[in-house]
């Protein structure tokens, strides 16, 4: 019996993360010709292209996508099995690849991360901010924030922290159509409607009192698939909108935005860590979460009431 061709597995990983040959060959301290060989040695043993290359660019091919999903847990177990073995006296070095919504992405994850990049000088970060899902094992992410309800049981998912959705308009606007007591009088007024979900358009309230639902069909005068695209048009008093509240906190602190209806609830949310179901991770990977978990623990929009 022939042993899989490890190294050769764990190079393919490396290439697809660095996007070249010559990057993978500085990363893994390997000759350009080392790690050229290694990938022609997989793609005849296979029988088949992993890559398109040309003199300008080179491709994952569709079939070598299928089959990356094999290659990362390939080379992220070995590298956790050496962290293991070492007991931590290795100093964690690599790249770290991260999905995470646009909006808070950028609005939280990215202040989180130079406190981290300053403890570890050795760790490189790549972020891709994207309200689609993606899929971490095929796609080589070592981990995801999401924010969301999650179905995928093939996932690991730890809870961060609850997220609130709020009704959300400044005073001005409501000065303007009046303070609504119920729902209902919100029919008809042009709102922003947030398309990224399964019904948009349709908001279920529940009154915290009476334990009333309530489905409010939103009138539109924005539609976007990113709510942070709302708020040019909620600081001009143009409509009212449903948003989560990291993203309009600090507005509803200083006054420049004003909660409608803080006797209904929105369903809420909650941010999520989610990895791989393998529970052997590069030490790198493992700092990286657990500096997120003590960041998101407490979340800045959650230290104040609204």
């Amino acid at each position: 019996m022939r042993l899989p061709d490890f190294e050769a597995w764990a190079i393919f990983a490396k290439v697809s993360e660095r996007g070249s040959f010559v990057r993978a060959a500085e990363e893994l301290q390997l000759s350009k010709p080392t790690i050229s060989k290694a990938i022609n040695r997989l793609e005849q043993s296979l029988g088949i292209a992993l890559f398109n290359r040309n003199s300008r660019q080179m491709s994952v091919t569709e079939t070598g996508r299928m089959l990356l999903g094999h290659a990362n847990r390939i080379l992220a177990e070995a590298e956790a099995a050496e962290s293991e073995a070492r007991g931590g006296t290795h100093r964690p070095s690599g790249l770290i690849r991260v999905a995470a919504p646009m909006a808070f992405g950028i609005r939280h994850l990215s202040p989180a991360l130079p406190a981290f990049l300053e403890k570890y000088p050795d760790i490189d970060i790549t972020v891709d901010f994207s309200d689609s899902l993606v899929d971490l094992v095929a796609e080589g992410y070592d981990l995801a924030l999401r924010i969301a309800s999650l179905a995928d049981s093939s996932l690991r998912a730890r809870h961060l922290c609850g997220v609130r959705l709020l009704l959300v308009a400044t005073p001005e606007y409501l000065d303007r159509i009046g303070r609504p007591t119920h729902p209902r009088d919100l029919e008809g007024q042009k709102s922003f409607v947030y398309t990224n979900t399964s019904a948009p358009g349709t908001l279920r309230l529940t009154s915290i009192e009476t334990d009333e639902d309530y489905v409010l069909s939103q009138a539109s005068r924005f539609r976007a698939d990113n709510a942070e695209a709302f708020l040019p048009a909620l600081k001009a008093h143009l409509g009212f909108g449903l948003f989560p509240e990291f993203m309009v906190w600090d507005g509803l602190q200083d006054g420049r935005f004003e909660q409608i209806l803080p006797d209904w609830d929105a369903a809420s949310i909650a941010l999520y860590l989610v990895t791989s179901s393998s529970t052997l991770r590069p030490f790198r990977v493992n700092a990286l979460m657990e500096h997120l978990v003590s960041t998101f623990e407490h979340p800045p929009w959650a230290k104040t009431g609204t």
